[in-house]
Parts: structure tokens; C-alpha cells; sequence
């Protein structure tokens, strides 16, 4: 029987024979993004109403990854001239990692006051 490994490696050698065995790392990169967008919102909407709070405090813990990566971006020392492009893109990181983590101690404090009596 096949594993899905071996089924997917036949489906790639395929699909590498069929177009010439040349695919452009761009497009397939491309086609990654567009699935794991497709991949996101179905795994996010089908979430119940119970799960949103732990999903946003490990949505927060990856973020907290994300900011210490972007922080070692930003402070990066190189001797050549693109050291500047990997500053801004680990700025840009740093603050979108900041502003969801924000939103997701706010979302998350939102949702524990629905639970709350009130009175």
C-alpha cells in the first residue's frame, strides 16, 4: 500500500515531467501562500465559540516567536549594503507582530467577559 509521501512524490514527479522539469521557484512559492491561505480561513471559521481563547493565546504565543525573530532582523550588523533591507523588513515584522499580539489579548479579554456575571 502507498503511504501519502510516496503518493505525493509520484503526483510531483508528474506534474515535473509533464511541464519540462522546469517550475519557477516564484510561482511555486506563490502556489504554497494561495493554499495555505485557502488552509487558514477553513481551520479559522470552522473553530467553535469554545476554542477561540486558547487558539488566540497560541496565536499569541507564535507572535512572541515572530517578535523575537523580527528583533533579531532589526538588530542585524552586516558588512554588506543590503543590511538596511533586512532592518525595515524585521521592523515591519516587529510592529505587525506587536499590533496582533495586542489585538489578541484584546479579543481574548472580550470573549473571558462574556463568562463574567454581570452585577
Amino acid at each position: 500500500m502507498e503511504t501519502t509521501a510516496e503518493h505525493i512524490a509520484d503526483v510531483a514527479a508528474v506534474a515535473h515531467g509533464a511541464i519540462g522539469g522546469a517550475i519557477d521557484p516564484f510561482t511555486f512559492r506563490l502556489a504554497i501562500f494561495v493554499l495555505a491561505i485557502f488552509v487558514g480561513y477553513f481551520v479559522v471559521w470552522s473553530v467553535t465559540p469554545a476554542l477561540h481563547t486558547p487558539l488566540m493565546s497560541v496565536t499569541n504565543a507564535i507572535s512572541s516567536v515572530i517578535v523575537v525573530g523580527a528583533l533579531l532582523a532589526v538588530g542585524v550588523n552586516l558588512a554588506n549594503d543590503a543590511s538596511w533591507v533586512s532592518k525595515l523588513f524585521g521592523f515591519i515584522a516587529l510592529v505587525f507582530a506587536s499590533v496582533n499580539i495586542f489585538g489578541g489579548f484584546l479579543v481574548t479579554q472580550r470573549m473571558l467577559a462574556m463568562y463574567k456575571k454581570k452585577g
